[in-house]
């Protein structure tokens, strides 16, 4: 399938294993987060002779921008301006939802404008307001076993799970400004956290300062991350394959924030390659079970 789509050369190479990471649209906050870790062990995976390729929905200044934001090599990624790669593999799209009929073109003509998709055709208002339909769904649970857990986990924390930030990591969102997991400013308000001497696991809110971050990147530049709406809803999945071509790992998403059937540590199916430690702790920040 891969080869059909992006050519003969995409699978040859002469290192020991290919790692391929499918992701959604590149705007997508599981494509940030699941980029931030592949960054982290890029010398891990080149040590081991893997090879790293990225697939995105979107197109060329997509992967620029992507590229830029995250740190991951312009040179690794390819772009799937129509999704058909996930359509070929039946990568996953929440409930799966059609738009009812019935639904009047004066209200597609106001969501289209909302949404930033006036330029469409009827059909193509209709489609950008199903890929909406079925993407929120996901978000709020529907057909996506793993999301809302996944989203509250960003908020309340995990014991078991290591640091996503350092002290000196600054996030600013508007009027918000966080500085690591321990200053806060809101406009005129400033305060410390809770859990501010708090080390060594992942700590409340933190995750989801993580994501802050991406979102704002995504907003402040959402037609260049999101060039095609219609397309939004589809999720990503991961093939690793040993050098003669095998297949030695799978995984398709199954909602929104879940790239990984183990999202505490999304990449320990990589502990055969690069190693337990690197695998389960990328970023290498303090964990609770190191």
């Amino acid at each position: 399938v891969f080869d059909d789509l992006f050519g003969g050369t995409f699978g040859s190479t002469n290192k020991r294993g290919l790692l391929v990471v499918v992701m959604e649209q590149l705007g997508d906050f599981s494509s940030a987060e699941y980029a931030e870790q592949l960054v982290a062990v890029a010398k891990d995976l080149d040590g081991a002779n893997v090879a790293l390729r990225v697939i995105g929905v979107g197109d060329a200044q997509t992967a620029k921008m992507f590229a830029s934001f995250t740190g991951l090599p312009l040179s690794c990624i390819r772009m799937d301006e129509s999704a058909s790669l996930h359509n070929a593999l039946g990568c996953h799209r929440g409930p799966n939802w059609d738009l009812p009929s019935w639904i009047p073109s004066a209200m597609l003509d106001w969501f289209s404008n909302q949404v930033g998709a006036k330029d469409e055709d009827e059909d193509g208002r209709r489609m950008v307001a199903r890929a909406w339909l079925n993407y929120m769904a996901m978000c709020a649970g529907v057909a996506a076993p793993g999301t809302l857990p996944e989203i509250l986990r960003g908020y309340i924390g995990d014991k078991t799970a290591p640091e996503r930030l350092r002290d000196d990591e600054v996030v600013v969102a508007g009027p918000i400004y966080i500085k690591g997991v321990k200053d806060v400013k809101i406009g005129p308000i400033e305060y410390q956290s809770l859990w501010q001497n708090e080390k060594g696991y992942q700590r409340p809110a933190e995750l989801a300062t993580v994501r802050l971050r991406s979102m704002v990147e995504v907003l402040s530049n959402f037609e260049e991350y999101v060039p095609d709406q219609k397309l939004l809803d589809w999720r990503g999945a991961t093939f690793l394959f040993a050098s003669d071509g095998s297949l030695l790992y799978e995984y398709k998403d199954k909602g929104v924030l879940t790239y990984s059937e183990t999202m505490d540590r999304p990449l320990s199916f990589l502990s055969p390659f690069i190693g337990q430690k690197r695998a389960r702790n990328p970023l290498g920040l303090s964990d609770p079970q190191e």
